[in-house]
């Protein structure tokens, strides 16, 4: 048995030990995003896999016999992509997706990035933790100061004016967190609902500021077996 985990994720990393560590037979596969991954301690794979056709092929070459995708609550493209070959495929597969987080009293919830221009007024200060794939969407806050955290260094400048970037690798502390949204005089804090524990932090900060929230909703995610913590993936594992 040779399983292909989908990484990405502090989950995956915690996965790729503890199933190593049990004797299992495991390659990793990470999309690529960021320039200097953290070592899963396993074979890992880099890049894409050429769309559904280079997808397939691999499993093939690499007698994959189960999938276990531990990517980010919003990589759907993958997610659903992987699932729906694993069903044609006949391949067992499996979704890590944490428990979304449970939203404060005042705090919003956006279906859509461009939602959030309506709820914030000129001259505030919108902190984005949404990552640097979705910042086009929220070009219509050109009336408000957009402050854009990423973990590599831009190609560019900011895509529209009032805006800055801010590099910094993950994590966080809470104490970090406050520290930084008061030296940059945060009035919104915006984040994708992934939920965990990890990236928390930031919420935990603007609840002790009581800064505006706004939560992206999650995309729709792909049918079939789902996960919610480490251990029910190794427990999904050995029911193999």
């Amino acid at each position: 048995m040779t399983i292909l985990l989908l990484a990405g994720t502090r989950e995956a990393r915690e996965i790729a030990v503890a199933a190593t560590e049990q004797g299992v037979a495991l390659v990793a596969s990470l999309a690529g995003t960021t320039r200097e991954p953290v070592r899963l301690g396993v074979p890992t794979r880099i890049g894409g896999f050429g769309g559904s056709a280079g997808f397939v092929q691999y499993l093939k070459n690499h007698h994959i016999t189960a999938v276990l995708d531990a990517t980010h609550p919003f990589a759907h493209r993958i997610s659903n992509r992987s699932a729906r070959l694993c069903a044609e495929l006949g391949l067992p597969y499996c979704q890590l997706l944490r428990l979304p987080w449970s939203l404060d009293d005042g705090w919003l919830s956006l279906a859509r990035e461009e939602d959030l221009a309506a709820h914030v007024s000129a001259e505030q200060t919108v902190f984005l933790a949404t990552g640097r794939q979705t910042l086009a969407h929220f070009a219509n806050l050109r009336h408000a100061r957009v402050i854009c955290r990423q973990i590599e260094p831009p190609d560019g400048p900011f895509p529209f004016p009032s805006g800055q970037y801010h590099i910094a690798r993950p994590p966080f502390s809470v104490a970090d967190e406050i520290r930084l949204f008061r030296e940059l005089g945060v009035d919104w804090l915006v984040a994708k609902n992934a939920g965990g524990e990890t990236s928390r932090s930031k919420l935990d900060a603007a609840r002790a500021l009581d800064l505006r929230v706004a939560l992206i909703e999650r995309p729709p995610q792909p049918p079939g077996d789902k996960a919610e913590t480490v251990e029910e993936c190794l427990s999904w594992i050995h029911a193999l």
